[in-house]
């Protein structure tokens, strides 16, 4: 007779019951789909505004932001949050003030309703990329990224939120997955507009590291999170990295060279005419380097499926009859000035700056 056969049965462990939110679209439905039929899980919660197509789940419709989330909560054991707007053509303001009050609400809800652990999604943007970061950064690596309006603002914001709630919710099991680059159909960030240039932006004296995290990855990091196999601030992309050569080599893109200086003047005045979407620092991420070690994912037994280099295809596939620059979708005649002059995102904006100054004068 085995040991585990003398634990009465209402005292063994049971699989737990969770919870995600923004289960209707995205990476919330990615990660929902996957758990749906887990045997690891008891029951699974799906929380969103509207009731999504994923079947064998438990929905309930309700805005995140409510405070009587709480009491619709009190049967999970675990809740993912995967209900973050991360859209760069939302309104910053309207963005950050919903992820954090998402965050915020999701953080009380669980501790009132004793949901025992948590899990979040923010960035390995918030290590900061500079040019003499160490590659790889350590998990533990201090949090260097600039405060601004753009996404790595709000990653900034919610961990704050998250080591408030920490003091003030000591029995709140709370885990953190910073991706690196994330890499997936439906994926739209500043990193994979990058790679809708005519050319890739270097910038003299400095040549980045490029490290992807497929949300395939991430959907597998989150299980095991969510299983309680690794906690606290977790780390999370394709083993290693590839260098510039490399990238040059797979994409078929080559590098246009600019000083620093011109490089984030230029992308922080079409910011401020609103001509980009994101802040000059955001422009950071794709010629300094910030690739990450996920020690604690790969202590816990976990493997990444996908390699930086099968990501960096399927990402050039997926972006392929798009142009971009500084993170600004374009089309018709702007894409094609910018493709025919080969171009990257610096050198092809003093059209678009001309264009918007004579529309104000009109």
């Amino acid at each position: 007779m085995q040991s585990e056969d003398l634990v009465p049965t209402s005292k063994r462990l049971r699989p737990p019951v969770v919870a995600v939110t923004g289960a209707a679209s995205g990476l919330g439905r990615a990660f929902l789909a996957k758990v749906a039929s887990s045997a690891d899980f008891r029951r699974v919660v799906a929380i969103d505004e509207q009731r999504g197509d994923v079947q064998d789940v438990t929905w309930r419709v309700l805005d995140i932001r409510d405070p009587l989330l709480a009491n619709r909560i009190s049967d999970v054991d675990v809740l993912v949050h995967l209900g973050a707007d991360e859209s760069l053509d939302t309104d910053a303001g309207e963005r950050r003030r919903y992820n954090i009050r998402a965050a915020q609400t999701v953080l009380t809800a669980c501790a009132a309703a004793r949901v025992r652990r948590v899990v979040l999604v923010t960035s390995a943007m918030v290590y900061g990329a500079a040019a003499d970061n160490p590659v790889p950064l350590p998990e533990d690596a201090p949090v260097a990224a600039e405060p601004d309006t753009g996404l790595v603002g709000d990653h900034l914001e919610i961990e704050a939120l998250v080591r408030r709630s920490l003091r003030s919710h000591p029995g709140l099991e709370v885990t953190v997955l910073r991706p690196a680059a994330l890499v997936g159909p439906g994926v739209d960030t500043v990193i994979t507009r990058h790679f809708e240039a005519p050319r890739l932006l270097v910038v003299k004296g400095c040549l980045p590291r490029w490290q992807f995290c497929h949300v395939d990855d991430l959907v597998s990091a989150l299980e095991a999170a969510a299983l309680g196999r690794v906690s606290g601030v977790v780390a999370v992309g394709s083993e290693g990295w590839l260098e510039m050569d490399q990238v040059e080599e797979i994409s078929g893109l080559k590098r246009f060279e600019l000083p620093a200086g011109v490089t984030f003047g230029t992308a922080q005045r079409l910011h401020r005419l609103g001509i980009t979407p994101t802040a000059a620092t955001d422009l950071h991420y794709v010629v300094y380097p910030w690739v990450v070690d996920g020690v604690a994912l790969r202590e816990a037994g976990w493997k990444p499926a996908w390699s930086n280099e099968a990501a960096l295809r399927e990402l050039l596939e997926l972006v392929q009859g798009r142009h971009a620059v500084v993170g600004r979708r374009l089309s018709g005649k702007e894409a094609t000035i910018t493709a025919a002059g080969a171009t990257v995102a610096v050198i092809g904006t003093a059209a678009i700056v001309r264009a918007a100054r004579r529309k104000r004068r009109t």
